[in-house]
């Protein structure tokens, strides 16, 4: 005969708390993956997604569409397959054991880095913490087995994704400055043979401010002619949460009317281009979306055997970059003033 640990009169009361401690619980989960997300996104950790602001006055409160449907069908999915709480018991303490241990370990590299405490204080603080965590840890290691596996090959999914779009950001650039010309170079030879001129301003995105965007090449290349404005614009994300006002934007003009520009946002920030063109306006350059033509690149990315990564992952990232955020609402251009070129690059 089974025991109960309470009276059947409190039962539902406390099953209307559980409720609602749960729903708490949730809650902090879903606006801590959706506010972790947004950040990998800024930094280049992950590709672009859609991201929707729910208050005009605070930054912070987003929802991610994308994300909130593959959390609830991860939900359904753990419900289904572990059955009970008990089960479940084994996957809870080895992702909450292992979140201690990488808390205990970050906790000690930022303090040495970014806040310069003496490399003793730093050893004694996080021995002590490693010296609990560890043994927590230890402990829950025993449970793989029997359920302790689940957070592990979701904690191993996602570094893979992480890390193979990071990779393979890097190798994209490389391969795009392959062929493409220095900034400098690019003026001199335009300098040299000038193009026709037509009327209006061009906007070119660029990755790289020191290089000619490939879309502004491919554009002189196929159709021979010049904005008689042009605007080379890089959206650059720092390491901080927000940029200081003054250090925004960077304005350099050279000859023939081209002008670079370096915006710079923190990656709580979301990198829109049409506040960058208003603060342009303090530089001398008064640039008008609905009079100006947005040239973005469009990569077809092909696996190959050169080095760099595997094919399993060189495919991921190509698969990854086909399913990412449109540049054109990501950095919410006018859609009908965008044209986009595009150019087969292999991996």
């Amino acid at each position: 005969m089974k025991r109960l640990l309470i009276s059947c009169a409190l039962m539902l009361p406390l099953v209307g708390l559980t409720t609602l401690a749960t729903v708490i619980a949730s809650q902090a989960v879903i606006s801590g993956a959706f506010s972790l997300t947004r950040q990998a996104v800024q930094l280049g950790y992950l590709p672009r997604m859609d991201i929707e602001h729910t208050n005009e006055e605070h930054i912070g409160q987003i929802y991610i569409p994308g994300l909130n449907r593959i959390l609830m069908v991860a939900c359904i999915g753990l419900v289904i397959g572990f059955r009970s709480s008990s089960n479940l018991a084994a996957a809870y303490g080895v992702a909450v054991t292992t979140d201690m241990v990488f808390t205990s370990i970050l906790f000690a590299v930022v303090a040495r880095k970014s806040w310069s405490w003496s490399l003793p204080a730093v050893v004694a603080l996080a021995a002590a913490f490693l010296f609990v965590d560890l043994g927590f840890w230890g402990a829950s290691l025993l449970k793989i087995p029997s359920g302790g596996w689940f957070p592990l090959v979701i904690a191993a999914a996602v570094f893979t994704i992480m890390t193979t779009w990071n990779t393979g950001r890097a190798i994209l650039a490389e391969r795009i400055g392959e062929h493409s010309s220095p900034l400098e170079s690019f003026l001199v030879t335009l300098h040299a043979t000038p193009p026709l001129r037509v009327p209006g301003t061009a906007l070119y995105l660029a990755r790289d401010p020191g290089v000619a965007p490939p879309a502004l090449v491919q554009n002189l290349k196929h159709n021979k002619v010049l904005h008689e404005r042009v605007i080379l614009l890089a959206m650059h994300t720092i390491g901080t949460a927000r940029v200081a006002d003054d250090n925004r934007v960077e304005v350099e003009a050279f000859e023939g009317n081209v002008w670079r520009v370096i915006a710079r946002h923190g990656f709580a920030e979301d990198p829109q281009v049409p506040p960058v063109l208003k603060r342009l306006a303090a530089h001398g350059l008064l640039v008008d979306p609905a009079e100006t033509t947005f040239f973005l690149g469009r990569e077809t990315l092909l696996a190959t055997n050169r080095p760099g990564m595997a094919i399993w992952r060189e495919k991921l990232f190509a698969t990854l970059a086909r399913n990412a955020r449109r540049a054109t609402k990501y950095f919410c251009l006018p859609s009908d003033r965008v044209v986009e070129l595009g150019t087969e690059i292999e991996l």
